[in-house]
């Protein structure tokens, strides 16, 4: 099995032993300073956040700074560890039950800020998907999470209907 970029995805080790690398994350960041309320968007590919996190971490740029804690909608993410186990490190995972928060994934870097970024479904069309991975990543963007997805579920299901 390869992930996105053409590497093995599986791996054994001694022992027998097997480990699964999750693929790329499926993201964009705003480039500079938003207007809005979000910093882009993420699309994980399952509901399993103790899966999807490290690989979504590890593909952030270092030199923004360490994600140390995330904080979750609980409807999203019911399920979800208290931590989840990344690369040399345990992150904190909180759980929100705040409306503004919902279908929101907020990454903190300790005293370097933090990033707010829309969880797009897993489930959702490709192309819902790409037009929220954009939008949420335009600078110019205010609209929340939630709204979004709302415009999203209206424009495709037109498309489709």
């Amino acid at each position: 099995m390869r992930d996105v970029t053409g590497m093995s995805a599986e791996g054994v080790f001694p022992g027998g032993a097997r480990t699964y690398r999750m693929p790329v994350p499926r993201l964009t960041l705003t480039a500079g300073v938003s207007r809005g309320p979000l910093n882009g968007a993420w699309w994980p590919r399952c509901d399993l956040l103790e899966l999807e996190l490290p690989a979504l971490v590890g593909s952030l740029d270092p030199g923004v700074g360490t994600v140390t804690r995330v904080t979750v909608d609980t409807i999203a993410w019911p399920d979800v560890p208290r931590t989840v186990a990344a690369p040399g490190r345990m992150i904190e995972v909180a759980l929100s039950d705040v409306d503004a928060e919902a279908h929101a994934i907020a990454l903190e870097y300790g005293t370097a800020g933090r990033r707010d970024l829309l969880v797009i479904p897993p489930g959702q069309s490709v192309a819902a998907a790409t037009w929220l991975l954009a939008m949420a990543a335009d600078p110019s963007n205010t609209l929340t999470a939630t709204h979004m997805l709302a415009l999203a579920m209206a424009g495709f299901e037109e498309d489709c209907g």
